[in-house]
């Protein structure tokens, strides 16, 4: 019985011996594992430490950008809503502030075959390059025009270059100028079909406008160009046509403008023994255009006032045109001319008829004149075009004046079909047939097929 008293006593001690053994390790184990875990946060917060240093660096930079992106766009302000300019500062390095620079034109192949009834129109000659009313030959009753004669050139051909300027406050500057090469050659080889066909510049259009004024040269106030026909030929309906570029002062406002603009007369003398032009003139011609728009189209009414002189001897005269456009829809629309006056020779059908005749006594009397077109467009699809319009002059002469080999009535009638395979691509085909009058009943006609290959850029 002591004996299991001294056993019972043993267990609580040996126990309390395992407990006091085991202690130290349990406690030794909690303090290596609060350690790692304390080495894996410090770890975390370094790494947290350096993702924050890397945001601050990140943020400061895109800060910084946006700041020099802001100084660029102070400098270069974003150009207005719509169609964008490809330039957004000057290229000419002598231009005012604000410039901007741009140039264009097109390249046009003409190819033609004419056949004219009484006689060959004289090669090298305008009549030759394009429908010339004035260069139909009239013979008598046995002339023969032969067979058909063809042309090939690419004198129409056209460059322009323009500067457009607004200042700070708010003036609108334009400076333009375009040429073309028809106009002849300066040398032997140049000018001809013999090896070169080398032909010199022609300036068309020269100008620069301020605000409502415009100097300089390009399309007379007389002529409303908006109003001219899609045509293959360089003009088309030429007879009843306005056609004068020259150089002018000219101010517009709103529906309105009016013109001083280079004077010329010309002349038939007395029993149309010869034609000249006179550069007596002391007054510019005066002209005036109102011209409505919209999206029916537009419709203008333009006058004329011109002084005459030849030597001592002066005349005076007026004339009046219509024109416009009219839409019918999307795919169609009629374009029209109707012109009358007194002396208005030079201004239509590149002077058809003269401005003024002298009689015996050398006075001057002013040649009356009337002309006019009408033309109808038709799109078939947004790739192919056609056109078919008829023009016309008539000159009210005084045979005793004038005598009866002058040009009495001129007209035509075209019907052309132009493709665009893509834009500004124009492959094109005319056939065009013309008539030129004289006062004594003679005829002569032109018929001619012309086609083309133009490229605007």
């Amino acid at each position: 019985m002591q004996t299991e008293f001294r056993a019972g006593r043993r267990r609580p001690l040996a126990m309390a011996l395992f407990v006091a053994l085991l202690a130290p390790g349990v406690a030794l184990a909690g303090t290596a594992k609060e350690q790692e875990l304390e080495t894996r946060v410090a770890q975390l917060e370094a790494q947290v430490q350096a993702l924050l240093a890397a945001q601050q660096q990140a943020q400061a930079q895109i800060a910084d950008t946006k700041t020099q992106l802001d100084a660029v766009d102070a400098r270069h302000p974003a150009p207005p809503a719509g169609k964008q300019p490809i330039q957004s500062t000057a290229i000419n390095a002598s231009a005012n502030p604000n410039t901007t620079f741009s140039y264009g034109g097109f390249i046009k192949l003409d190819a033609m075959a004419t056949d004219t009834s009484d006689g060959r129109i004289a090669d090298g000659s305008a009549g030759r390059l394009f429908y010339l009313p004035s260069q139909i030959p009239v013979g008598d009753a046995n002339a023969d025009g032969g067979d058909p004669y063809t042309d090939v050139h690419a004198q129409f051909s056209r460059f322009w270059f323009s500067a457009d300027t607004v200042t700070d406050g708010g003036d609108k500057l334009k400076a333009y100028i375009e040429a073309d090469m028809y106009g002849g050659g300066s040398n032997a080889l140049a000018g001809n079909e013999t090896s070169t066909n080398t032909y010199a510049l022609t300036l068309r259009q020269a100008y620069v406008s301020w605000n409502d004024w415009l100097a300089g040269q390009t399309w007379s106030n007389f002529q409303d160009v908006a109003a001219l026909p899609d045509a293959v030929d360089f003009v088309g309906p030429t007879d009843g046509t306005i056609f004068v570029r020259q150089a002018q002062l000219r101010y517009s406002k709103g529906p309105w403008s009016f013109s001083a603009e280079n004077p010329q007369t010309t002349v038939t003398s007395y029993l149309g023994a010869s034609r000249f032009n006179s550069g007596d003139n002391v007054l510019p011609d005066f002209t005036g255009r109102w011209t409505a728009k919209g999206g029916w189209g537009h419709f203008s009414v333009a006058a004329l006032l011109r002084q005459f002189k030849y030597g001592d001897e002066t005349g005076s005269g007026a004339a009046v045109s219509v024109s416009g456009k009219f839409n019918l829809g999307a795919n169609d629309d009629i374009r029209y001319m109707a012109n009358a006056g007194s002396g208005i020779g030079r201004y239509m059908a590149f002077g058809l008829g003269t401005d003024a005749v002298l009689d015996a006594d050398g006075e001057l009397h002013a040649l009356d004149g009337y002309g006019g077109f009408v033309a109808w467009r038709h799109a078939f699809n947004p790739k192919l075009r056609g056109n078919l319009y008829y023009s016309a002059a008539l000159f009210d002469n005084d045979p005793s004046l004038i005598g009866y080999g002058a040009t009495e009535r001129a007209q035509s009638l075209h019907a052309n079909l132009i493709f665009s395979p893509i834009p500004k691509l124009d492959v094109g085909a005319e056939l065009t047939w013309g008539q030129r009058s004289l006062e004594d009943d003679r005829e002569g006609d032109l018929k001619r097929i012309q086609t083309t290959v133009k490229y605007s850029f």
